[in-house]
């Protein structure tokens, strides 16, 4: 995340040094989320037919910056915010109706991605529609959820740690609570860019974000977000470490955990999450640009 809003600041000081022409504006529209909970359409998901107390509305609003190179090139800078909601009941396939699982999440995102227009649109001196193709790298600050294994002792009337008699003569616990994670993504996509009234434009595009994530859905827990503790009231012999963290007690621990991961774990674990916009734009020009005017 620091490297691309570094990268933004990079291309806004050239701008200036430079004189290249640059685009500053807003957009806005709705956010959907493609994964193993809820719809599978990857555009136009209309909002639920309930309260927006409950799922929220899913949304996108954010900033542009667009430096031209040239009347067809582009390098675009998007900063947003975006909410998306999932919700098996609304789903086309009987299993995920039959199963009933929901929810939302909402994050931040910054993209760098590359612009190309078929027409000279960005001809200073023209109004003219174009439509366009675009590309590049970006990052989410979306919420994910991690899990806690607390592995105990059994303890006798006075609350006093029990030594084991075998492998899984212990107990172990799970907590679960949610966190924001760093996700890269890929976005990619298409739009139409209309330029009018010499400084302005307007833009709608559908966008296409990949991730490198299968939790944003709270379908999958990464190998990262999952911890292990161990009660340190019986110690291994002339060690700090806890008695459970030797065999065989640690192999059970580990055995416990992936099952009751595997419990929870809902659909294609190989397939990643998509966040997907379909968003409106206002931009307006500023800055002398080269001579590739007319």
């Amino acid at each position: 995340m620091k490297r691309i809003i570094g990268l933004f600041l990079l291309f806004f000081g050239f701008a200036n040094l430079s004189a290249q022409r640059h685009e500053i504006g807003l957009k806005a529209g709705m956010s959907n989320l493609v994964g193993d909970i809820g719809r599978t359409n990857y555009i136009l998901q209309k909002p639920f037919n309930r309260s927006i107390s409950e799922h929220g509305f899913p949304f996108y609003g954010g900033l542009i910056y667009r430096r031209n190179f040239n009347p067809y090139q582009s390098v675009r800078l998007d900063l947003g915010f975006s909410h998306v909601q999932f919700d098996d009941r609304y789903a086309q396939e009987n299993y995920r109706k039959q199963r009933g699982l929901f929810g939302t999440n909402s994050g931040a995102d910054a993209d760098v991605v590359f612009e190309y227009n078929f027409l000279p649109v960005n001809n200073e001196q023209k109004s003219m529609l174009s439509p366009y193709v675009f590309g590049g790298i970006g990052a989410l600050g979306y919420s994910v959820m991690r899990v806690t294994f607390d592995n105990d002792f059994y303890r006798d009337g006075a609350g006093n740690a029990i030594e084991p008699t075998s492998a899984g003569n212990f107990k172990q616990t799970a907590t679960y609570e949610s966190g924001k994670k760093i996700i890269i993504a890929i976005p990619f996509g298409a739009g139409l860019k209309y330029k009018f009234n010499y400084n302005w434009a307007l833009s709608g595009e559908f966008k296409f974000k990949p991730t490198f994530s299968d939790g944003i859905d709270y379908s999958m827990i990464d190998d990262k977000d999952i911890r292990h503790r161990y009660n340190k009231d019986l110690k291994q012999p002339n060690s700090t470490k806890s008695l459970l963290q030797q065999e065989p007690y640690i192999t059970q621990a580990k055995l416990w955990a992936e099952e009751t991961l595997k419990n929870r774990t809902y659909g294609n674990t190989n397939s990643k999450d998509w966040v997907n916009s379909m968003t409106l734009g206002l931009t307006y020009s500023f800055g002398r640009p080269p001579c590739y005017c007319d």
